[in-house]
């Protein structure tokens, strides 16, 4: 439902490849500076199955934790600096000895997973309130793993090269039903090892759906298909044996010294080969993604079907703002709940502009006051006004951006505004929750703050209900050597 761009320090998008379908393994963002750039980035996953939980809760807490951590070895991230927080749901105890079993089960399980693998958790939470009269929740617990990374050596599983040879990595599972964590530890220090290098440029763990799952998310992204070598057992191609891994290898890798063997090779043709016979990706895709669409739609009941208009713009004149500067100072106020103003300051002072940024407190009548004259003096002394997203007031029911347009339209805050536009040619720009306001107070697209009426322009729903966060096609229409905007 958000844009995961937010803060302009995202190092994987949630669905990877060229036409963002193929699920991520894990969170993956830099660290945020106020000032500066860093390299170092966060990776962040998560593991749970119910199904598993319910037959054995000790099971699936360890599955839980090896999922999790399997997630951070497939995206680039090493077992070594892994830290892990668990989240426990459980019903009502109610004094019976079963239930009470369910999370001591639960927890031993992920006390077993985390002296195997020498990996702590370093928080969590539970609750033993999952029931309703008669309903119990399944047994839940849920690994959260999180792990600081380089950000050179974040992957993420959509395959890239035809050709490529795709490599399985399977995990030793005992006769109990319990994974080898101290032979998966050398496992996953093998490949942390070849995807630092190179040699490894895609992954993905395997879990509830099997190597074919794993295979056909992989190859949703950028519409590459998939041949396999050798026949394949239909038992093998769906166990869903966790912490195993499949790998794409550099084209110049053919082989890489990790456990396991080939499964087959990366065709250009969008269609996964398996036995003699041919699936379609767009067969398989559709079954993928069909069961949630009633739930997410993906497509809007009556998208426009005409073809984007060819637009030529040609400026017939030049233009200049009154008063030039060497440096424009730009004021940034933070309104609670904005979250960007860091990552805009930083867009600013990169191409040469001074910033200020304000925080705007609302802590009690005077601070309130006190802020609304700080922000008009900034504003006087500026010549650019940024407004920046967020999340303002928890984006107030009824529309977002009202706070940020109730503070606009205050007489002190409003002239000197308008004293920005009018008197010294000043820019106002907003994003997110900055634009939102900008509609409100009639700034967009009147270029005044004055009373909306009922055909004034506003923000609504969108057609399909909810925000989809993609790259756009596009192309430059026109273009002048004539037009200069300085300050």
């Amino acid at each position: 439902m958000f844009d995961s761009t937010i803060g302009s320090g995202s190092i994987l998008h949630p669905f990877g490849g060229k036409y963002r379908q193929t699920p991520v393994e894990a969170m993956a963002a830099l660290i945020p500076l106020e000032q500066g750039f860093t390299t170092t980035g966060t990776l962040m996953s998560h593991g749970f199955n119910p199904n598993i939980s319910s037959w054995s809760p000790f099971h699936g807490a360890v599955y839980a934790v090896l999922e999790a951590v399997a997630r951070i070895i497939a995206s680039g991230g090493e077992t070594a600096r892994i830290r892990l927080t668990l989240q426990e749901y459980f019903e009502r105890l109610r004094g019976e000895p079963v239930r009470w079993g369910k999370p001591l089960a639960a927890l031993l399980g992920a006390l077993w997973a985390q002296e195997q693998l020498g990996i702590a958790a370093i928080g969590g939470k539970d609750s033993m309130s999952g029931s309703f009269n008669d309903l119990d929740v399944p047994p839940t617990l849920v690994a959260f793993a999180v792990a600081p990374v380089h950000a050179r050596h974040v992957i993420s599983p959509e395959f890239k090269n035809a050709g490529a040879t795709v490599w399985h990595v399977p995990v030793p599972i005992g006769e109990d039903g319990l994974p080898d964590l101290k032979a998966i530890l050398q496992i996953y220090e093998a490949v942390s090892d070849a995807i630092a290098s190179g040699k490894v440029v895609a992954a993905r763990s395997i879990r509830q759906g099997g190597i074919a799952t794993a295979l056909a998310t992989m190859c949703f992204g950028n519409q590459l298909g998939f041949k396999f070598e050798q026949q394949v057992d239909p038992t093998d191609l769906f166990a869903p044996t966790y912490g195993s891994l499949i790998l794409e290898l550099s084209n110049e890798q053919e082989t890489i010294d990790l456990p396991g063997h080939s499964l087959g090779f990366i065709l250009e043709e969008p269609a996964i080969v398996c036995n003699g016979q041919v699936l379609q990706l767009a067969d398989l895709h559709k079954s993928w993604q069909d069961p949630l669409t009633s739930v997410f739609p993906i497509r809007a009941a009556h998208a426009p079907q005409s073809q984007p208009v060819n637009v030529r713009f040609q400026p017939n004149r030049v233009a200049k703002p009154r008063l030039t500067v060497p440096k424009p100072l730009v004021v940034i106020p933070v309104f609670p709940g904005s979250n960007c103003e860091y990552d805009t300051a930083r867009a600013f002072i990169k191409a040469g502009a001074e910033v200020q940024t304000l925080v705007f407190r609302n802590r009690s009548d005077l601070e309130v006051e006190e802020s609304l004259l700080s922000l008009a003096k900034a504003i006087n002394n500026a010549q650019i006004l940024m407004l920046p997203g967020g999340f303002s007031a928890g984006d107030e029911p009824a529309g977002s951006g009202k706070f940020i347009a109730a503070v606009l339209r205050n007489p002190r805050v409003a002239d000197a505004t308008m004293e920005l536009l009018r008197s010294r040619d000043g820019l106002i720009l907003g994003i997110c929750n900055g634009f939102q306001a900008l509609i409100k107070v009639g700034l967009v697209p009147f270029g005044d703050i004055r009373p909306l009426d009922a055909n004034s322009p506003t923000l609504t729903h969108n057609t399909i209900g909810r925000h989809i966060s993609c790259y756009a096609r596009t192309k430059v229409a026109s273009k002048t050597d004539s037009l200069v905007v300085s300050l």
